[in-house]
């Protein structure tokens, strides 16, 4: 065995964790087409294209990592699937106009179970005005697999990438966080529930609205328009997928800043807070960890807090600070503590 792959020399995936795998993997990477304007690093990657910026984004959802199908509804399941890939592009300041779906199947799938899922995912195409244009289909041995590739375009003058936040620029938030995370928790005590006893129906009620977070994510266009209506630009802007904290730290990292957050700051509706407490979680917890809420992180300048105070959907929750200062929540304490990239590793 030669000594590059031996034991010894051997480092673990679980070791470096997604982000760290893709740094990598990409740090030899060059850009050598003139209309490559982003690489990898954002939300979605920025091509030129005449006097617009086309936005092109991909996710990969595995049966048995992102999804269960044991309570994920195949028609969810497709609509899901969408909406995640627009939130990237979304998350660029962008419009979605096309995606294209790659589908691996096994036989255990009948024709009419996959004419479901694509149920869900032209419902998703129809909702956001996107065209589905394309994509491919193969068997696979391992479970349902999803691949989508979602499409769009932004004025180059309005593109918002990761590494624009200034100090003392404020830190948003939109709708709240951690539902989607509870509502994955209730899912999966349902499913052991009926593992024990096929018997037993599902207890979800008082709990729909943090499954429906779970089950049928939905991607801020309307944010989009807002700011285009409003005249004004974030500095800096990403979708919450991995959780508050590993996001926020995603553009303190790109913007090269520190960030202040405030606990009594953080939106968490109270169907989670109830959850969280059920579960014995800290609600504060889930809402900076939890991941999937797709929800909008952005920093803004302090010349807009009147507007954005007034939008019913917006929480300002802390400020950018410099680089060395560092990344941390405040307490309702008043104390400080360091924010943690603690959302979903892939490869533990």
């Amino acid at each position: 065995m030669s000594e590059k792959t031996s034991d010894k020399n051997r480092t673990e995936l679980q070791d470096l964790g997604e982000f760290g795998l893709i740094d990598r993997l990409t740090q030899g990477v060059e850009l050598t087409q003139k209309s490559t304007v982003l690489g990898v690093g954002d939300d979605a990657a920025v091509v030129s294209n005449g006097g617009l910026s086309t936005l092109i984004a991909k996710d990969l959802l595995l049966e048995g990592v992102h999804f269960d199908l044991s309570y994920a509804p195949l028609q969810h399941l497709g609509y899901k699937a969408v909406t995640v890939n627009i939130s990237d592009i979304v998350a660029m300041n962008g419009h979605c106009h096309q995606v294209l779906v790659g589908i691996g199947l096994s036989n255990r799938f009948s024709l009419e179970a996959v004419e479901t899922l694509y149920e869900g995912i032209q419902f998703a195409c129809k909702q956001y005005g996107v065209d589905l244009v394309g994509g491919d289909t193969t068997s696979s041995q391992s479970g349902l697999v999803l691949s989508v590739t979602a499409v769009g375009s932004v004025d180059p003058e309005r593109l918002v990438t990761r590494s624009g936040a200034q100090t003392g620029d404020l830190i948003c938030v939109t709708g709240n966080l951690g539902a989607a995370y509870l509502g994955l928790q209730v899912l999966a005590r349902e499913k052991q529930v009926f593992l024990e006893n096929s018997e037993m129906q599902p207890q979800l009620e008082g709990f729909e609205y943090i499954v429906k977070r779970q089950l049928t994510a939905e991607a801020r266009v309307d944010l989009v328009h807002w700011f285009e209506q409003q005249n004004i630009l974030p500095t800096a802007m990403i979708d919450l997928s991995d959780g508050l904290a590993s996001d926020l730290l995603h553009i303190c990292k790109a913007s090269k800043a520190g960030a202040r957050i405030y606990q009594e700051k953080l939106p968490i509706d109270p169907v989670a807070t109830d959850a969280a407490l059920e579960f014995k979680m800290d609600p504060t917890t889930c809402a900076l960890n939890g991941g999937e809420d797709y929800e909008l992180l952005f920093t803004i300048s302090q010349d807009h807090y009147q507007l954005l105070e007034t939008h019913p959907d917006i929480s300002i929750i802390g400020h950018v600070t410099e680089s060395d200062q560092g990344a941390d929540l405040v307490l309702r304490s008043g104390e400080f503590t360091p924010l943690k990239a603690q959302g979903w590793n892939h490869f533990h």
